[in-house]
């Protein structure tokens, strides 16, 4: 069984809105073990949507359609299925009284333009659920299916839980289930990653199932999608989880974080099983690192503080690290201090190199990263790279 998702609507084109839609029912087509190949955006043009729903449907058995049910000039999307449909519209008069009953609760009088969003292609059913003025429809061609839904999101998210998912799943017939699981990597490149697992994605590729794909994050690192497609939810996790120990064998401690955990959650935890609470010296991160620790830490149990603040000092390079990092422990009383400093103008040091330094009652450790970007961005990648350097510190220890 496959269904497609076309958007509709020429302000998804011009950037004007950003398609959440999509996003939002592919994940629910996977969870209920629909494949969904396929996602396509559209303007308000009747020639072009025709051809992009007929084109869909050559290619699925279902296509939802979003948007384009309002009651303005260029909300087509019914008249364009009719066509596709080859049927003529029909005013449905029970879904005018239930749409005028709507206005009235409001106090506001119905326009025309309103009745309009009660017509229906000739064939075609209404979805029982309704929370606004735009209904949605179940559009039969021949064996294949048009579900068309409105753009507003809680509206089309009640029809899609509602109506549709469940209308797929009988149509499907037997039972599959689609899981992913999301493996973060922090230290390697993508091609460098794609390297590495290039002979088990082989193998993979001739067995089928699971899947594994990439996807460069920026300063969240690359992450390693892995997705089984199986009959029960045991057996899916069961997949995952060997692929999983695989990937874990082949990338070592590159490997930071399952699915929702953080670079942040992650390093709190270790830092939590020890009983131990952590301060930060931000001279270059600006107190990036205090906003992301206290978005994970809100309470304050284990992050205690940040020290945002230049400081200055005789020392040069891994040296200054250390001393801003002991600075931060003894301001606040810590276990563990951490800073990232930049290289100083007048050191002999290529730009974007970045000392890492950390100071706890076991001693002090040090490291030298290079990293890219401006100003901002060096921030950003400084702060996942001293966590990660934190991170793998308290895994030796």
């Amino acid at each position: 069984m496959r269904c497609e998702v076309v958007a509709i609507g020429t302000e998804l084109l011009l950037g004007q809105i950003v398609d959440t839609n999509s996003s939002w029912i592919g994940e629910q087509l996977a969870l209920a073990g629909i494949d969904s190949l396929n996602q396509t955006k559209v303007g308000d043009n009747f020639a072009r949507m025709e051809a992009t729903l007929r084109q869909a449907l050559e290619r699925s058995d279902a296509v939802i359609c979003c948007g384009g049910l309002g009651p303005t000039q260029d909300d087509i999307t019914r008249d364009v299925i009719a066509a596709i449909m080859g049927v003529p519209l029909v005013r449905d008069e029970a879904i005018v009284a239930a749409i005028k009953a709507m206005f009235d609760e409001r106090d506001r009088e119905m326009t025309d333009n309103n009745r309009r969003q009660a017509d229906v292609p000739e064939g075609a059913s209404v979805i029982a659920e309704m929370p606004g003025t735009a209904p949605g429809m179940v559009c039969p061609v021949g064996d294949k299916v048009i579900y068309a839904v409105p753009g507003v999101p809680y509206e089309m998210r009640e029809m899609m839980v509602g109506t549709i998912l469940p209308d797929l799943q009988r149509r499907r017939g037997a039972a599959a289930v689609i899981r992913s699981r999301v493996l973060k990597t922090w230290g390697l490149s993508e091609s460098g990653l794609a390297e590495m697992l290039d002979e088990r994605m082989q193998e993979l590729d001739r067995a089928g199932n699971p899947t594994i794909a990439f996807q460069a994050s920026g300063i969240e690192g690359i992450k390693v999608r892995v997705t089984a497609k199986t009959d029960d939810e045991g057996s899916a996790t069961a997949l995952l989880d060997e692929e999983e120990a695989l990937v874990r064998l082949v990338v070592g401690d590159h490997l930071f974080a399952v699915d929702d955990d953080t670079m942040e959650t992650v390093v709190l935890e270790l830092l939590r099983q020890r009983g131990w609470r952590l301060a930060v010296h931000e001279s270059l991160t600006g107190g990036v690192m205090a906003s992301r620790m206290t978005t994970a830490d809100p309470t304050l149990e284990i992050f205690q503080g940040a020290i945002v603040a230049g400081g200055v000092s005789a020392h040069m390079g891994e040296a200054h690290a250390l001393e801003a990092a002991a600075k931060a422990r003894g301001r606040f009383g810590t276990d563990l201090g951490i800073a990232a400093i930049a290289a100083q103008d007048d050191e002999d040091a290529p730009r974007g190199t970045v000392y890492l330094g950390l100071d706890h009652d076991g001693g002090q450790h040090a490291t030298t990263v290079a990293l890219p970007g401006d100003r901002q961005q060096l921030r950003n990648y400084a702060v996942i790279s001293l966590l990660d350097f934190l991170r793998k510190t308290l895994l030796q220890s």
